[in-house]
């Protein structure tokens, strides 16, 4: 038996109604879904599986790359004359991060100690650990400025020191010296007779408290009770903030421990994070939008005022004493070591510090700080943190190894922090993240088109039945037995 038009119009429109009403339920449901699940992955909860696992030993490649600015100049610059530098890198090593000691509090935060192990890389390196290289003696001419106040007979006996235990104002020492320490006998003298002026004993080396250390005890918020504030810094070793610095803004701890953020970014969004490296609070801002083997990103980059000096941006002169802008004395935090820090090749900095130095080639792509970030989790795909660390150095009378040196903010190092997401995990990330919310996204609309076509067809089929109505089965068979003669 045949179906009529019109209860065919009918099934096809209750069918298309409820297929566009089901689509545009899900137009609602899906981003709430979504939304609950990344919610669920980014919580710091010992309880999730692999997020967890992923939080608590980082399974990305981290990568510490190192530059040395080797002095070409050293007699030269003895004598006055501007320094030549000549960049020397990279030296890479593969950075290993695990938080142990973790403690969950009852207020929603966990508290930990994140350890540091670095391992050279060879093949990705311009040359061996051996490589030697020329660069300013931070424990002669650091020392000799910040002896410079004392009385003249206290730098006479630190000079005579110098010449005792063979001290030069230019180190010649491999780089794997200069990176993880050397015996230096000046250093023992320093701390039994100048003691607390240098942080350190036993070996010296630029590098040397890195290495099987940790960066200080981290509580930071889990996100159960409020996901705005997962992965945000409640204190460091206890402090809400630091002394380092002369104003309350700039002791603030703010933002997280720089490895993650909360989820749901825009671009009004900026990345706040500190550093205990540099003793302070950094900012990043938004720059723009992008994308990374199929998966959004936001990119987020240092502002030009992250180093400026307080004239040039006045929140920022809580951290001086300040030289010219682009650089930081973080003498403060540092035993009073006349140490800056700054963009590579004072990048962003007064070009004035440019015409003090010969061999700087400053540019963003090679020198500049970004993130990016996926902006829906707050976790980061890509990223390179490059700083880099100058000393000050200058002619100290009483000190003959100063000789007759420009006043000169001098370029030592500077390194990069760089990981990026990559294999099964990029994969799970993808498909967990960005591959199944765009499948149930598109599903959500052709469930609404093709109800849409549903009900299209429903209506064209009930016009078409009131012009041009179908017979049934049982007006066909009377129309035949009425042709049917009674008689043949």
């Amino acid at each position: 038996m045949s179906i009529s038009r019109s209860k065919l119009a009918a099934g096809l429109g209750v069918a298309g109604l409820m297929t566009a009403v089901f689509g545009t339920v899900l137009v609602f449901v899906v981003p709430l879904i979504v939304d609950q699940q990344i919610v669920k992955n980014v919580q710091i909860n010992p309880h999730s599986g692999m997020p967890y696992t992923m939080w608590k030993d980082v399974p990305v490649p981290f990568f510490m790359s190192v530059y040395f600015f080797e002095v070409l100049n050293s007699n030269e610059i003895l004598q006055g004359e501007k320094p030549v530098v000549r960049q020397k890198g990279p030296y890479v090593y593969r950075e290993f991060r695990q938080k142990d000691n973790i403690t969950f509090h009852d207020n929603n935060t966990v508290s930990y100690r994140e350890y540091r192990q670095y391992h050279f890389f060879r093949n990705m390196s311009i040359g061996d650990e051996t490589d030697i290289v020329v660069i300013p003696n931070m424990l002669v001419l650091g020392a000799a400025v910040m002896m410079e106040d004392l009385p003249y007979a206290m730098k006479l006996v630190l000079s005579a020191a110098f010449k005792t235990f063979n001290e030069t104002s230019f180190l010649r020492r491999s780089v794997g010296e200069l990176m993880w320490g050397y015996e230096d006998p000046l250093v023992d003298f320093l701390n039994n007779f100048f003691p607390g002026m240098i942080p350190f004993k036993g070996k010296f080396g630029l590098f040397a408290d890195f290495n099987n250390s940790n960066t200080g005890l981290f509580t930071v918020h889990t996100g159960v009770d409020n996901i705005r504030k997962v992965h945000m810094v409640d204190s460091w070793n206890g402090l809400k903030k630091v002394n380092y610095w002369n104003s309350e803004q700039c002791n603030k701890i703010n933002g997280t421990a720089g490895q993650m953020w909360p989820p749901f970014m825009t671009p009004e969004t900026t990345l706040p994070f500190y550093s205990p490296d540099a003793c302070r609070s950094m900012e990043l801002v938004y720059e723009r939008s992008g994308e990374m083997l199929g998966i959004p990103t936001y990119r987020f980059v240092a502002p030009k005022t992250m180093f400026a000096n307080g004239s040039v941006y006045p929140p920022n002169e809580g951290f001086c004493p300040c030289r010219e802008s682009g650089i930081q004395n973080v003498s403060s935090c540092r035993f009073n070591s006349p140490v800056f820090i700054s963009h590579p090749h004072f990048y962003n900095a007064d070009p004035v510090l440019l015409q003090t130095v010969d061999g700087l080639h400053p540019n963003e792509e090679e020198h500049g700080l970004f993130i990016d970030i996926h902006p829906k989790t707050g976790i980061p795909m890509n990223c390179s943190i490059r700083l880099q660390l100058s000393l000050y150095i200058k002619q100290v009378s009483g000190i003959s190894e100063t000789g007759r040196i420009s006043p000169v903010v001098m370029p030592m190092i500077w390194f990069a922090e760089s990981g990026y997401i990559d294999g099964p995990i990029l994969d799970t990330f993808y498909n967990n993240l960005v591959l199944l919310p765009s499948v149930l996204d598109y599903m959500q609309y052709v469930f609404i088109a093709l109800g849409g076509l549903m009900l299209v067809a429903a209506v064209f089929l009930g016009i078409c039945n009131k012009k041009h109505p179908w017979k049934t089965d049982r007006d066909e068979n009377t129309s035949t037995a009425e042709r049917t003669p009674l008689l043949n």
